[in-house]
């Protein structure tokens, strides 16, 4: 009789009972996942932020590099015959340019841009075969990729175009021109940036005129008078943040000083 009642107590789940636990399962599977996948995305997000950080710190060392080297070796070390073995100006343009001739701001040759920059200098001087470069650095607004091209002075040139000819791209998604609707959405996000809703000039000039260095005027400089460069780059990442869904962007800023005489 004992064994009757033991048999008869033993019940299984309820068809109830095993959809609830299946549901249950279910619910917390999804979440795991969802959390998962979140993890997985804002990861990716970071990483492409601290990469494309790396790109920009890259590159702006790079151009402070060559701010800083403008302007060497200076016209006094002129062989007869060989303009090309010195610099005419620190920082060249175009057009109107020609070796050894120095051309003027608001002049003969094109106004230092906010998003173009031209140095000449020689990179390499321990090298007893190397001559003078232009390098030029200029933002592709179609492509938002800042370009750089190293091209060797020659008599009778145009810097411009010559060192267009090696463009290379150095910085991809570099936002500094963005449009006001653009501007608009990053400052949502990043009060900071972009003061007044401007697009942020990558170069920034200072000249020596007069007794104080002052912010190169439009017309009236000569790029021998350049002294410093300031450059700031602002970069997107790739893809927007994983949670927001809004562009996330890294800001540096760096300053060039050239340290070689006019003459």
């Amino acid at each position: 009789m004992s064994r009757t009642r033991a048999n008869a107590s033993q019940f299984g789940f309820t068809l109830i009972e095993l959809m609830t636990a299946l549901g249950i399962f279910l619910l917390v599977c999804g979440a795991a996942f969802t959390l998962l996948a979140t993890s997985q995305q804002r990861s990716q997000t970071e990483s492409q932020v601290l990469n494309s950080f790396q790109e920009a710190r890259l590159a702006l060392d790079q151009m402070v590099r060559d701010v800083n080297d403008a302007g060497y070796p200076p016209p006094t070390f002129l062989i007869p015959g060989t303009p090309y073995n010195t610099t005419s100006t620190p920082f060249a343009w175009s057009p109107g340019y020609t070796v050894p001739t120095t051309c003027t701001i608001g002049g003969s040759c094109i106004t230092p841009g906010d998003f173009d920059i031209i140095i000449e200098t020689n990179p390499n001087p321990q090298d007893p075969a190397s001559q003078v470069e232009w390098i030029r650095y200029k933002l592709d607004p179609a492509t938002s990729t800042l370009m750089r091209g190293v091209a060797q002075k020659q008599t009778g040139h145009d810097p411009a175009v010559d060192a267009a000819t090696f463009f290379a791209p150095l910085v991809q998604n570099v936002v500094n021109n963005s449009s006001a609707a653009q501007i608009a959405q990053y400052q949502a996000a990043y009060p900071g940036m972009f003061p007044s809703g401007n697009p942020v000039p990558i170069f920034s000039y200072t000249c020596d005129s007069g007794a104080v260095p002052q912010p190169c005027a439009s017309t009236g400089n000569s790029p021998a008078n350049i002294r410093d460069v300031v450059i700031t780059l602002i970069v997107a990442a790739p893809l927007p943040d994983a949670t927001t869904g809004e562009v996330r962007l890294v800001q540096l800023v760096g300053r060039g000083r050239r340290i070689n005489p006019n003459q």
